[in-house]
């Protein structure tokens, strides 16, 4: 089986709002693997790498200063088109534009405020779960419902 891993991450407001345990129930009911988690309050640095590609925009420096002033709830899901789904599972990143039953669609109104982070593809998962977890902090394990997940 070709599985993949992707970065969820529980933004501030989503940790805030007590929704952490909503969105990993989402991914698992999927039937998704969690592979990594952490709750860490981020450096502006460490939010300056990890939204490099956005540093141009006006909105830039707001969202730093949004990010670092809280917990995020960080994750590594692992599975089977894992950034892809994961995307859906989110929704549209503006909250108005994702659909009923997706997390943003559910729990967001306002974009500045849109609950969680998810990589837009393999490379930027790749290059995300790398800035915030150690290899060693990742783990490989086998669930024992795979294969009721899975069909081969």
């Amino acid at each position: 089986m070709s599985t993949e891993q992707t970065f969820i991450a529980v933004k501030p407001d989503g940790v805030q709002r007590g929704l952490v345990g909503e969105i990993i129930g989402r991914f698992e009911r999927r039937g998704y693997k969690l592979a990594a988690i952490k709750l860490v309050t981020p450096s502006k640095e460490h939010l300056e790498k990890h939204y490099e590609d956005l540093k141009g925009k006006p909105f830039f420096p707001g969202l730093i200063s949004y990010m670092a002033s809280g917990p995020v709830c960080a994750m590594v899901w692992e599975g089977r088109e894992a950034c892809k789904v994961g995307r859906q599972l989110l929704g549209a990143t503006n909250p108005m534009a994702s659909q009923p039953g997706t997390i943003r669609g559910d729990f967001a109104i306002d974009v500045g405020r849109n609950v969680c982070h998810g990589s837009d593809g393999v490379d930027s998962a790749k290059k995300e779960i790398d800035l915030w977890f150690k290899k060693e902090e990742i783990n490989s394990w086998k669930k024992a419902d795979e294969s009721w997940v899975y069909e081969n």
